[in-house]
C-alpha cells in the first residue's frame, strides 16, 4: 500500500534547513496537534492556493487587451462602493 501511496503522490525533499527553523516548525506543528510532516503538508497546500500577485496582474493585463476594458480609478471605486450598499 505505501509503494502505491508514493508512486500516486510526489514527494518533497528540503536539505540545510537550520536547526532552529526546524526546531520552531516542531513546535508549531505540535502545538496545532499536528505532526511536522503533517503541519507542512497542510501550510504547502494554503501556499499553493494563494493567488500569485504577478500572475493575477498578468490575468488582468490579458483581459484588459482581449476586452478593450478603460475603466478609471474613479469608475472603479464607483462600482466598488456600490456593491457594498
Amino acid at each position: 500500500m505505501r509503494r502505491l501511496h508514493n508512486a500516486c503522490m510526489p514527494s518533497v525533499t528540503i536539505r540545510d534547513v537550520p536547526e532552529s527553523v526546524h526546531a520552531e516548525l516542531a513546535a508549531q506543528a505540535a502545538r496545532s496537534g499536528r505532526s511536522l510532516q503533517e503541519y507542512l503538508r497542510r501550510e504547502l497546500m494554503e501556499m499553493a492556493d494563494r493567488v500569485d500577485p504577478a500572475a493575477l496582474m498578468d490575468s488582468i493585463r490579458d483581459r484588459k487587451r482581449t476586452t478593450g476594458a478603460q475603466l478609471s480609478a474613479e469608475e472603479i471605486l464607483r462600482f466598488r462602493d456600490a456593491e457594498r450598499r
